[in-house]
């Protein structure tokens, strides 16, 4: 199933630019969500999340602190999925020889799409465009059993693409990726299991995230002409194309067999999620190759002692951390879930005269577990509340004469609801327990 070379081949887990599915122009699309005040880079501004410098290069956001803040919450949360489902995970370099690529694949398929390669020691080393290889080598760091078989393997780690100058932009198309992945290898008899229970961890994921997927792609390879460049022969792929729909028949969705948009070593399961604009675009991806562990020799030993070829299961369940934080920013209009937000409590002193009392409190609900902030400028309460409104911060804390002397505090809501007096500690503990439940709403019912 070879075709000629091209750099117009999408990258494994490379998500589909919005707007490509709608066949709207991508520029124009750019410029109109600009305009938005759901577009995430005017959030990204306003809220802190992330910026850019000249001096860094167009693709490369410098994560803010408020921003760092909630990519570690989203990485917090996928490692935990993870380990709760079996996964062991990893640290490998941003970095390989030529030859590790060679070997892959990747150098003969997307080189085109790969920074160039610079000599160091004699030695040509290359910015990874991707994980899997590295994760190959992992596995094949010594020799597996079928005992220890699957074996998850699972990293949130840097990868870097060429992407051209006229689609960089924001945080949905950038250079530098940081990418939650995770490879399986498994027998291939065990193949179409995990990737239902990959599927299952991204209905999980989208559930507490509030995403909701429009439908699942099974993306398949194009006819040669195409100029797409696909590995291997036909058999392989053919027995890669019947574990994916095994899976996808198992799991029960809605499925759009498309042609052309299959990695270079294996279709693959896209699910595809609409953008606050009404773009579509890929997230999150589940697929099957089995080139790889070919070209790397992979083997376990079976039952009966003979040597055995595994197959390999690619995932991603957030996606790259860049794209995810676009699309959520988007999707609340920067007003994020309060396990998510940047600043969970901002603590407001009526008077300086109570500035002792409103550090008491920030200081409990750090205890608690919280990213708090206090706002004792030299300002009325009036126009430090509406400062904050900007902010998204969920909860205000107000500390006034008598919730001092009472060891209590206002409350008021990112929502408008103002709460009766509560006890520091139970405000705390409250805020505590919806953030830990990993709630999309405020809580604190009334």
């Amino acid at each position: 199933m070879h075709a000629p070379h091209s750099p117009a081949a999408s990258f494994p887990h490379e998500p589909v630019e919005p707007g490509e599915r709608l066949g709207g122009s991508l520029r124009q699309d750019a410029v109109a969500a600009a305009d938005s005040p759901a577009d995430h880079r005017r959030l990204g501004r306003e809220l802190d999340i992330f910026t850019g410098d000249e001096l860094v290069g167009a693709g490369f956001p410098l994560w803010l602190p408020d921003g760092a803040a909630v990519v570690a919450e989203l990485e917090r949360y996928v490692l935990d999925l993870e380990r709760r489902q079996g996964y062991r995970h990893v640290r490998t370099p941003a970095l390989g020889k030529r030859a590790l690529y060679e070997r892959s694949g990747h150098w003969q398929h997307f080189g085109p799409d790969m920074f160039p390669p610079f000599r160091v020691g004699g030695e040509d080393l290359v910015l990874r465009p991707v994980l899997c290889p590295h994760h190959a080598l992992v596995y094949r760091s010594r020799l597996r059993s079928h005992r220890e078989l699957p074996l998850r393997i699972g990293e949130v780690g840097s990868m870097y693409r060429m992407e051209r100058s006229g689609v960089v932009g924001g945080l949905t198309r950038v250079r530098g990726i940081t990418l939650n992945d995770a490879h399986i290898f498994c027998a291939p008899e065990q193949a179409a299991r995990e990737a239902v229970r990959a599927l299952a961890m991204i209905d999980e994921a989208y559930d507490v995230l509030g995403i909701r997927a429009a439908y699942h792609r099974l993306s398949l390879p194009g006819p040669p002409e195409v100029g797409k460049s696909y590995a291997g022969e036909a058999p392989m792929w053919e027995r890669a194309e019947a574990i994916l729909r095994d899976a996808l028949e198992q799991h029960g969705v809605e499925v759009r067999a498309v042609r052309g948009e299959a990695a270079f070593y294996g279709p693959k399961i896209d699910v595809q999620v609409y953008d606050a604009h009404g773009r579509e675009f890929t997230l999150s991806t589940v697929q099957v190759d089995l080139y790889q562990p070919e070209r790397f020799d992979l083997e376990y030993v079976a039952p009966d002692g003979s040597r055995r070829r595994p197959a390999m299961v690619h995932r991603s369940v957030l996606a790259s951390m860049e794209r995810m934080m676009a699309y959520l920013l988007e999707a609340y209009a920067g007003a994020l879930p309060p396990w998510l937000a940047p600043v969970q409590v901002l603590v407001l002193p009526v008077s300086p005269a109570q500035a002792e009392a409103a550090r008491t409190v920030a200081l409990r609900a750090e205890e608690a577990g919280l990213r708090v902030d206090v706002d004792d400028r030299d300002e009325s309460l009036g126009a430090r509340v509406r400062a904050a409104r900007p902010r998204r911060v969920p909860y205000l804390a107000v500390v006034g004469a008598r919730e001092a002397e009472a060891g209590s505090v206002s409350v008021r809501l990112r929502d408008d609801r103002r709460l009766p007096a509560l006890p520091v500690d139970a405000f705390a503990d409250g805020v505590a327990a919806v953030v830990a439940d990993r709630r999309r709403d405020l809580g604190f019912a009334g």
